[in-house]
């Protein structure tokens, strides 16, 4: 049996420290793991991700479609063949960040974002998705350096906060939302007792 885990979040939540750590716990358990990111993960993924991060404007529909784009090259090349050898993927970020940040925080229409996910995961649905939550000014205040994104006004990522918030609020039994200001052990110990509930024989 394969697990697929995704983990969300607003800027500067952990997200992606906090992945890596549950990666590295269940390669020390004996347990096949591979972590992966969006948008990036394979040679084609990565390319786009400099373009989506570096400078110049770029339209809320383009950035829907790279997104999609390297999204779709690392579900067909990567994740999918690895669930397939019953592989545990971590991947930070993946559909749902798409919702939010074009949908919620860009404003495009949620059928149109629904239908292109649709298209790049072919389907594909995390069995638990992470969302380390934390309020807007707190996260960006971690951050140094700044991307494209990170460097939007305040307003846009309290309108992503508030997507994630929603989209988890759907689905309560597939995320799992962390108090991102926890301490790094304490949100460490809860995401693992999550994980070991759906590993098989867990």
């Amino acid at each position: 049996m394969s697990v697929f885990i995704t983990f969300e979040g607003g800027e500067g939540s952990g997200k992606s420290t906090q992945a890596r750590v549950l990666y590295r716990r269940l390669l020390k358990s004996g347990i096949p793991a591979l972590l992966t990111h969006e948008p990036g993960g394979t040679p084609l993924g990565t390319q786009l991700r400099r373009r989506l991060k570096g400078e110049g404007e770029i339209d809320p529909q383009t950035e829907l479609l790279l997104f999609n784009a390297s999204r779709a090259h690392l579900v067909s090349q990567v994740i999918r063949p690895a669930l397939k050898e019953g592989t545990v993927v971590i991947c930070d970020r993946f559909a749902a960040s798409t919702t939010v940040y074009q949908g919620y925080g860009r404003g495009l229409d949620f059928d149109l974002i629904e239908a292109a996910n649709n298209i790049a995961t072919q389907g594909l649905r995390p069995d638990l998705t992470v969302l380390l939550d934390i309020p807007v000014e707190q996260g960006l205040a971690r951050k140094s350096l700044r991307d494209r994104f990170e460097r939007e006004e305040v307003a846009f990522h309290r309108r992503v906060r508030q997507g994630y918030l929603e989209m988890a609020k759907k689905d309560p039994e597939r995320w799992l939302v962390l108090d991102a200001s926890l301490p790094k052990k304490e949100v460490t110990r809860i995401i693992w007792e999550r994980v070991e509930q759906i590993l098989p024989n867990g």
